[in-house]
C-alpha cells in the first residue's frame, strides 16, 4: 500500500478519512478475485466473527464457515460447552443448511418459535423415521390457532432430492417452482439438510472453510487469567481450528505470560493474540508466539474505552502500522473493530490486514445467538452488548465472591444493551457477507488485484476531508 502522491499525514486516520484510487487493471471479473486469507487459518474469505456473546454461537459458526469465514467462540463459554459446539459445527454439511425439524403432532406455536432461528424460513415436517412429509412457513401459521397441529397446515408439495445432488441441479429444480426450499435426504430417505435457491447459488460462489477432514472450521478464545495452559489444552482437544488469546489490552505482561503458556502445550493450530495498536505491541506478541495479532483498541460499536480512558488509536493507521511490522516478522494481523460498511473491510485489507473482525454489525441477524424480539412498532431486533460492559463482566465473574463481583462491576467499559435491528432486505449474516464480499471483490478489480496479497501491494490510498467522505454517500431519498 502507498499513499497517493506520497501524502503522509501528520496525524492518524480512520476508515472515513481515506479512499482508494483505481489502477490500470487486467482483472476482467469480480469472480476472478481470490479472497482466501494468508494467515494460515484456512479461511477462504477475509471475515472473522468476533468472540462476542451476542454474536458468536453455533448457528453463526456453521453459517459463516460454510461461506468461507471464521467464527471465534467467546472465552466465557465453559470448555465442555465449547467442545459440544465444535463437535456440532463439524458434524454439519459443508453445503446444505441444517433443517428446522418438527413432527406432524407438534403445534403451530412450536413452528413460530423455530422460524426465526434460520434464514431459510421453513420448518420441515418429518415422520417418526425422520423422512420428510411437508414444510411449514410463517404464512401457513398466520390466522390459525397457535395450538393447531403442524400436520394440519404443512404443505405436502415439497421438493425432496438426494443430499448428494450438486447445488447447480438443485437450483435448476427449484427455479420457477412454487417450492422455495429443497429437502435433502440421505440414502435411507431421512432428512439431512435443506437448500434454498439462493443457498444453492451461494454454494457455487463461495468455498467453505474446512479442515483436512472436510469439516467446517471454528475458532475459540481464551483469556489471560487462570490456568491458561489447561484451558488451551482443553480447546485443542475439542479440535478447534484457531486459538485466540484475547484481552482488551494485549500489550501487557499477562498476555506475554499467557502466550508462553499456550506455546508450552505445542498448539498445532494458528495462535492469535491481542489487542494492540502499535508496532511495538506486535513485535512483543509475535516474539513470544503469536502467529496473528489482533489490532484495535476502542473502535467497536459497543466499546466506550476511548471516551472513558482516552486510550486507543484511529483504526486505519493502527492497522497499517501493525500490519507492516507483522509482515516484517513473518506474521499477520486481524483488523478488529470500526467496520460499518463494506468499504471499511476493503480499506483494512488494503492496509495489510489478512482478515477483518466484525462484531455488532452481525448481531442483528437471524444467525446471532439472541432471541428475536420486536419493538413497539413491530420491527424485529436482537440485543447486543460489549464484552467489557457490566453485563459481560457480570457473566464472566459469576464464580467470584459477592464482594469481588461488586468491586469489578464498578469498573466496566462498554454498552450493556443495544438494539441491533434486522434489516428486512438483509436479515441474514449471509446477506451481509454477500455485500461485503461483493465490495471487496470490486475493490480488488479497481486496484487490478487477483488476490488479497496483490490488493495490499497495489492499493493506492488518498486522504479526504469530511466533505469528501460525504460526497461518496448515496442519496436514496432524493435531492431534498
Amino acid at each position: 500500500m502507498r499513499f497517493l502522491n506520497d501524502m503522509r499525514p501528520g496525524y492518524d486516520l480512520t476508515y472515513d478519512d481515506v479512499f482508494l484510487t483505481p489502477n490500470r487493471s487486467a482483472v476482467e471479473s469480480r469472480f476472478d478475485v481470490d479472497l482466501s486469507t494468508s494467515d494460515g487459518t484456512g479461511a477462504t474469505i477475509p471475515i472473522v466473527v468476533a468472540n462476542m456473546t451476542a454474536v458468536a454461537g453455533k448457528r453463526m459458526a456453521e453459517t459463516v464457515a460454510r461461506r468461507g469465514g471464521l467464527v471465534v467462540l467467546p472465552q466465557d463459554i465453559d470448555p465442555a460447552v465449547v467442545a459440544a459446539i465444535v463437535s456440532w459445527v463439524k458434524s454439519r454439511d459443508p453445503v446444505w443448511d441444517t433443517p428446522l425439524v418438527l413432527t406432524a403432532g407438534d403445534a403451530v406455536t412450536d413452528a413460530l418459535n423455530l422460524l426465526p432461528k434460520r434464514a431459510h424460513g421453513a420448518v420441515a415436517v418429518v415422520d417418526q423415521e425422520g423422512r420428510p412429509i411437508g414444510v411449514v412457513g410463517e404464512a401457513a401459521c398466520l390466522g390459525v390457532d397457535r395450538f393447531t397441529r403442524i400436520g394440519e397446515v404443512a404443505d405436502p408439495d415439497v421438493l425432496v432430492v438426494p443430499i448428494t445432488m450438486p447445488p447447480r441441479e438443485v437450483f435448476e429444480q427449484l427455479h420457477g417452482r412454487s417450492a422455495t426450499i429443497a429437502l435433502g435426504v440421505d440414502e435411507h430417505g431421512r432428512l439431512a439438510g435443506v437448500l434454498t435457491e439462493l443457498g444453492a447459488l451461494r454454494s457455487e460462489l463461495y468455498q467453505p472453510a474446512v479442515d483436512v477432514k472436510g469439516r467446517l472450521r471454528v475458532a475459540a478464545a481464551i483469556g489471560v487469567n487462570g490456568d491458561v495452559a489447561a484451558k488451551a489444552t482443553a480447546l485443542l482437544a475439542a479440535e478447534i481450528d484457531t486459538l485466540v488469546v484475547d484481552t482488551a489490552h494485549g500489550h501487557q505482561e499477562k498476555m506475554i505470560s499467557a502466550l508462553k503458556a499456550v506455546r508450552s502445550v505445542s498448539p498445532h493450530v494458528p495462535v492469535v493474540a491481542g489487542n494492540v495498536v502499535t508496532a511495538e505491541g506486535v513485535r512483543d506478541l509475535v516474539e513470544v508466539g503469536a502467529d496473528v495479532v489482533k489490532v484495535g483498541v476502542g473502535p467497536g460499536a459497543m466499546c466506550t474505552t476511548r471516551m472513558m480512558t482516552g486510550v486507543g488509536r484511529p483504526q486505519f493507521s493502527a492497522v497499517a502500522e501493525c500490519a507492516r511490522r507483522a509482515r516484517e516478522l513473518g506474521a499477520r494481523v486481524w483488523a478488529d473493530g470500526g467496520v460499518r460498511h463494506p468499504r471499511d473491510v476493503a480499506l483494512a485489507l488494503a492496509a495489510g490486514a489478512s482478515s477483518v473482525m466484525v462484531g455488532s454489525w452481525f448481531a442483528g441477524t437471524f444467525e446471532s445467538p439472541g432471541d428475536l424480539q420486536r419493538d413497539e412498532h413491530g420491527a424485529p431486533f436482537k440485543e447486543s452488548f460489549g464484552m467489557a460492559s457490566k453485563r459481560a463482566v457480570t457473566a464472566r465473574t459469576r464464580g467470584d465472591g459477592a464482594f469481588d463481583r461488586a468491586r469489578k462491576a464498578l469498573f466496566e467499559e462498554g454498552i450493556s444493551t443495544s438494539r441491533m435491528r434486522l434489516d428486512p432486505a438483509a436479515p441474514s449474516v449471509e446477506d451481509l457477507l454477500d455485500s461485503i464480499c461483493y465490495g471487496v471483490r470490486s475493490a480488488c478489480t479497481y486496484a487490478g488485484a487477483h488476490n488479497l496479497e496483490e490488493f495490499h501491494e497495489r492499493a493506492v490510498v488518498g486522504i479526504q476531508s469530511p466533505a469528501g467522505f460525504a460526497e461518496g454517500r448515496p442519496l436514496p431519498s432524493g435531492w431534498s
